[in-house]
């Protein structure tokens, strides 16, 4: 009743929000870009999100940890306009697994696990504020963050060290930056900043891994694997008490290695294409897509991705 009774200016609205897109620190931060099914996906990220929500008025939003047990957290995300009475509100579960290309690992850390929580939180909630605000207002807020990126790109060489000093904690090299943007970064170009940056949110967000946009020595990559996975294996050998009744011997360190592998895999195929069928809206669907590069052959994640594409256009009606 109060926020009837103390209706938006929406023209006041959209200037708020345009202005604080006109800010470099928060235009670097809204825009994100990662890859999905063969092709690269950009949107507004959380941080925009929110500052729309704040400038929009007459909203509340946030993230709900409903309950946790048996391993897993059960959360909400919602947004709501209440001088409209618009809402919208998702409820997901959260296991307290990390998967990686190695296995999946269960969090018994409680910070872990907080962390698991707020990032699968983030995304239904800027899914559930963007539901809520205008899509044209969106459309107008990405695009004058986008502008003022290039107008407001640094590319001196005191920005470039900064920016290989930020993505060092990804493992993210200078010559790896070098090769993606196929020069030297004392050359670079604006709109390459610009995609940097988004690149950038991306990792910052987990919405994406470092190996997705950047090549890494094959020589050098090989090698470590190799010495990795040897002493791997040692360390697996050397920690069992007694084999398995119904295993043979093996002979050497690969053979150890394939056998603990198999007995261990990853995220399957099979796993993923189920969730992506039962996912009923476009939240689950995306959430269900994050486990499709955990998937170890190419041509299964192909398959994934074009399942992933039609389920979407599917919900999309």
């Amino acid at each position: 009743m109060i926020a009837r009774m103390n209706p938006r200016d929406t023209i006041a609205a959209m200037d708020r929000i345009l202005n604080a897109c006109a800010r470099p620190t928060l235009a670097d931060a809204a825009v994100y870009t990662y890859a999905r099914g063969g092709s690269d996906v950009s949107g507004p990220s959380i941080r925009l999100a929110e500052a729309m929500a704040q400038a929009w008025g007459n909203m509340q939003f946030g993230i709900r940890e409903l309950d946790q047990r048996n391993g897993e957290s059960t959360v909400q995300a919602f947004a709501w306009d209440v001088e409209t009475n618009t809402r919208r509100e998702v409820t997901f579960q959260v296991p307290h697994i990390r998967y990686t290309r190695s296995g999946s690992k269960r969090l018994e850390d409680p910070r872990d696990i907080y962390e698991m929580v707020a990032n699968q939180g983030a995304r239904r909630l800027r899914a559930c504020i963007l539901a809520v605000i205008p899509g044209d207002v969106t459309e107008a807020a990405v695009a004058q963050c986008e502008t003022t990126m290039k107008t407001k790109a640094d590319t001196s060489p005191e920005a470039m060290q900064k920016m290989v000093a930020a993505f060092e904690p990804f493992g993210v090299t200078r010559e790896q930056i070098e090769k993606r943007i196929q020069r030297r970064l004392d050359a670079i170009q604006p709109a390459q900043v610009v995609s940097l940056k988004k690149i950038y949110a991306s990792l910052r967000d987990g919405m994406s891994s470092a190996s997705e946009w950047f090549e890494s020595d094959a020589s050098e990559t090989a090698g470590t694997q190799a010495a990795s996975r040897t002493e791997s294996v040692k360390e697996k050998l050397r920690g069992k008490a007694k084999p398995a009744p119904a295993q043979e011997p093996v002979d050497n360190d690969d053979e150890a290695l394939k056998t603990i592998e198999q007995a261990a895999p990853a995220v399957t195929f099979a796993q993923v294409a189920e969730k992506l069928n039962k996912a009923g809206d476009t939240d689950l669907l995306d959430a269900a897509a994050d486990l499709i590069g955990e998937v170890g052959d190419d041509a299964q994640r192909q398959e994934l991705g074009d399942l992933y594409r039609a389920r979407r256009d599917e919900l999309s009606q």
